[in-house]
């Protein structure tokens, strides 16, 4: 399809808004990309090639969707507002390797999709999506080991800092460790809020993160480890000892978190921010003795 007639053309999309009388629904956190630029780098950054499958969540009136159509084998595009429906036949209707599906994307059996239409190999997956439910849906792949390959979400730009952050930084929290325990973040591009229509108050950023074929830390208690996280960034400004003591998920003793730092060379009153995930998994084998 030629760019002009593509929906990343702001003329298009209005037009096709327009035709069919479409209302954003905020409930949906819908705002369209309109630059061509910052599609084409979304592609590049998903790593998208003619062998994949791509699920793209959340496709709109199918902006994204033309793009990845031309760059992969096969996409399924989910999309929960059946408003949307109608719209994506007709923007869609070029390309014979796309499949919609309206519904909503946390009660869908991804596992079986990826069986499905990719014979249960990783596939990829793209999003722009609203920012409130992005990061229960990230960690929804993550939990329920769908083969995934990697994921290239378009986030609050807050988001995406906090998802690559480091130990010790003001954005690192329970966030970092958890996807940097599934996956390698890496921000592909900032992106200001002039390149979405309607216009959202805050500029965002796509990160793509890149699935660990298996996490980088040993720990025998994954979900045990999670809760000591949860318990540290609660309570961030206190001592980490403090912070496992006051977890209504934890029953833990002072003098046990105290010992369990002292054998890791730590001090009793270092704060959970300054730990790296190495170090929340020792923790957790420690405790978890």
């Amino acid at each position: 399809m030629e760019n002009d007639q593509k929906l990343s053309n702001p003329k298009k999309t209005i037009e096709i808004i327009q035709k069919y009388n479409f209302n954003f629904q905020k409930k949906f956190g819908q705002n369209f990309l309109i630059d061509s630029h910052v599609l084409n780098k979304i592609i590049a950054g998903a790593q998208v090639t003619k062998e994949d499958m791509v699920l793209e969540i959340g496709p709109g009136i199918g902006t994204m969707t033309q793009y990845l159509a031309e760059a992969a084998r096969q996409v399924v595009a989910v999309e929960i507002d059946r408003n949307l429906i109608p719209v994506l036949k007709e923007t869609l209707g070029d390309y014979d390797n796309v499949t919609v599906i309206n519904e909503d994307i946390l009660k869908l059996d991804l596992a079986g999709l990826a069986d499905a239409y990719n014979g249960g190999k990783p596939i990829k997956v793209v999003a722009n999506l609203p920012y409130y439910i992005t990061t229960p849906i990230i960690m929804g792949l993550f939990e329920s080991h769908v083969p995934v390959d990697n994921v290239t979400v378009m986030v609050q730009k807050e988001v995406a800092k906090r998802m690559e952050a480091r130990p010790g930084s003001k954005d690192y929290g329970a966030l970092s460790v958890a996807v940097q325990y599934y996956a390698q973040p890496y921000i592909v591009a900032n992106v200001p809020c002039n390149c979405f229509m309607p216009r959202p108050n805050v500029d965002s950023a796509v990160i793509r993160l890149t699935c660990h074929e298996k996490p980088p830390v040993d720990t025998p208690d994954e979900h045990l480890m999670f809760r000591i996280v949860r318990a540290a960034f609660n309570q961030r400004r206190k001592t980490l000892v403090n912070a496992i003591n006051n977890s209504p998920e934890l029953s833990m003793d002072k003098v046990q978190v105290q010992e369990a730092l002292a054998a890791m060379g730590l001090s009793a009153t270092v704060r959970g921010e300054a730990l790296s995930l190495d170090q929340f998994a020792k923790l957790s084998e420690l405790l978890a003795g």
